[in-house]
């Protein structure tokens, strides 16, 4: 589409994005299910919530207001009537590095230009290109997130403060090196127990939200016994006053490619994450365009009350979906039940230790990991198996926008190479049906057709030009390209390269059987016009044996010139 007709179709296309009555209708059955299910996954969200929070560098309070708000928002606004967002451990594992670097404002700022990024991308509909994200990608930078995560809790639960370092894993190494210093078992059995509990529990009552449990018994624990650990910290009561104080407009250059990671990120989460919540209900589609619509609403209004950028979290609208959830109320349920605690409960969180909340972080890197997947995907091929371990060690070794980036890259340049095997340069047999005994020993001795399977574009012609080079001892080359599936111009080009050098050891070149889409690249590129010319481009294949044989005759009989034959289109 041209520049001007996408401005002409912008009001519509903006027009569609908006929520509408229909969003709704469905509340009318289903609302009392809705509540409970808001409930239980408030439940659930809390202690993640200000995990994450914590995790990202902005503090428990920057998790919760995320939760809040963009819960809301994108349950109003997104394109799933299941999806539950808040901050998430991906976000974390991206947002860390951006504290370090440009501290609470950069990622204030970076949260803002991210949700302008998603909702030009809903504009321009780009939700439906998510879904060409190769699986083992998908699963190696999953299984990254999860262990990035658990490194990055390995300070709390030893109950080490101020480890910092350049990567996760260093902060881990410095927080260990320091733990076996001085050991103290309060932290470590803490975040052990509630972990356990977490996992242990969730197996044998999956709809118990143990990790609220477990969170609640440590704190109290704590209390009674006076332990020595690290607190979350007093909370301010209520939601911050919004602001943009942090938008500096010189930092914007430097903080641009951060966001275009944040908007990918939240984009790709949140897409994956609707895609599981229609498969775990009946009769639910999302529209991938709302979606990236709600979610750069949610993430354009976080940052001024202070929250951090944003997502569809998978296992919070799971949680949601099994325990009875059917429309957007359940989500918007959710964020009212958070925003309740944020008013009235802020002291009371302000006590739980930090130990507790690593113990729930890494039960749910547990949880993140699906074994039998990964190994499943690894044993498929070793494409996808070399796919998946590289996009999990850049993880894990350097951040997750250069991870996808890589396994994007390595599962193209390896798709491209299968696929430029799969192009095939065939002799073909002349079927003796077709010609008397005679001309058929005549075409095998003097006539050679080739048949151009598959695709034949920039991965594959080189191959193509040295193994057509090769032909040998004949007089006519027939090429039949009726089964070439892809043609570009590298294709046509080294086509055009094929042919002369054939013509100049003397053998006359045929085509046949050109399909009209890979005529209009030869013709536009010019490969090969004087053949056009010539009339030695033929519609099929025994139009082109017949003029090859006439040829043949003609050189036998010592005739200076042969007439060629009117191509046809």
């Amino acid at each position: 589409m041209s520049a001007q007709a996408l401005l002409r179709d912008l009001p519509g296309r903006s027009a569609r994005l908006l929520p509408g009555r229909a969003d709704w209708r469905i509340v009318r059955r289903s609302w009392g299910r809705d509540l409970v299910a808001g409930l239980i996954v408030a439940v659930v969200a809390l202690p993640l919530a200000l995990a994450f929070g914590i995790s990202s560098g902005l503090g428990a309070r920057a998790g919760l207001v995320t939760a809040v708000v963009a819960g809301a928002l994108a349950a109003i606004f997104g394109g799933s009537n299941l999806q539950v967002s808040g901050p998430t451990g991906a976000m974390t594992v991206v947002l860390v590095p951006i504290v370090a670097k440009y501290g609470a404002e950069g990622v204030l700022l970076v949260g803002l230009l991210a949700g302008l990024i998603l909702i030009a991308a809903a504009v321009a509909r780009a939700g439906r290109f998510a879904a060409f994200l190769p699986t083992p990608v998908i699963e190696g930078f999953t299984a990254g997130i999860a262990v990035v995560i658990a490194l990055q809790q390995v300070p709390a639960a030893l109950g080490i403060t101020g480890a910092h370092a350049g990567k996760v894993w260093r902060v881990a190494a410095e927080a260990a090196a320091r733990f076996a210093a001085h050991p103290t078992a309060a932290a470590p059995v803490m975040a052990v127990a509630v972990a356990a509990l977490m996992l242990v529990g969730g197996r044998w009552r999956p709809g118990v939200p143990f990790s609220l449990a477990g969170v609640a018994i440590a704190t109290l624990v704590a209390e009674a016994a006076r332990l020595d650990v690290a607190r979350i910290g007093a909370l301010p009561a209520g939601l911050p006053a919004p602001s943009l104080d942090f938008v500096d407009p010189g930092a914007i250059t430097a903080l641009l490619p951060s966001a275009l990671a944040v908007a990918a990120l939240a984009a790709l989460e949140s897409l994956l994450c609707a895609t599981v919540a229609d498969a775990m209900s009946v009769g639910e589609k999302h529209d991938p365009d709302r979606e990236l619509f709600g979610q750069g609403v949610a993430n354009l209004a976080a940052p001024v009350l202070g929250g951090v950028p944003a997502t569809a979290a998978i296992a919070r609208t799971a949680v949601s979906v099994r325990a009875g959830a059917r429309s957007r109320l359940a989500a918007l349920t959710h964020a009212g039940v958070l925003a309740v605690i944020v008013l009235a409960a802020g002291g009371l969180v302000g006590r739980i230790p930090l130990a507790a909340l690593a113990g729930v972080l890494l039960a749910t890197t547990v949880r993140m990991v699906e074994v039998g997947s990964l190994a499943a995907l690894a044993r498929a091929t070793r494409r996808d198996g070399a796919v998946l371990v590289l996009t999990f060690t850049v993880t894990v070794a350097f951040d997750l926008i250069t991870a996808v980036a890589v396994g994007v890259a390595a599962a193209i340049v390896l798709a491209l190479r299968d696929l430029a095997r799969t192009a095939r340069l065939r002799p073909v047999p002349l079927d003796a049906g077709d010609h008397t005994a005679e001309e058929q020993a005549l075409l095998a001795e003097h006539i050679v057709a080739y048949r151009l399977d598959g695709p034949l574009f920039f991965a594959a012609a080189h191959r193509f030009l040295l193994e057509l080079s090769q032909i040998s001892d004949v007089r006519v080359v027939i090429l039949r390209m009726s089964r070439v599936t892809t043609l570009d111009a590298t294709g046509a080009s080294v086509l055009g390269d094929a042919v002369t050098r054939l013509e100049q050891r003397g053998i006359l070149v045929l085509l046949s059987g050109i399909d009209p889409a890979h005529d209009q690249v030869l013709t536009t590129l010019r490969t090969a016009e004087h053949l056009r010319r010539d009339g030695l481009v033929f519609p099929d294949t025994p139009a082109a044996i017949a003029h090859a044989r006439a040829h043949v005759h003609a050189a036998d009989a010592g005739l200076s010139a042969l007439p060629v034959r009117p191509a046809r289109s």
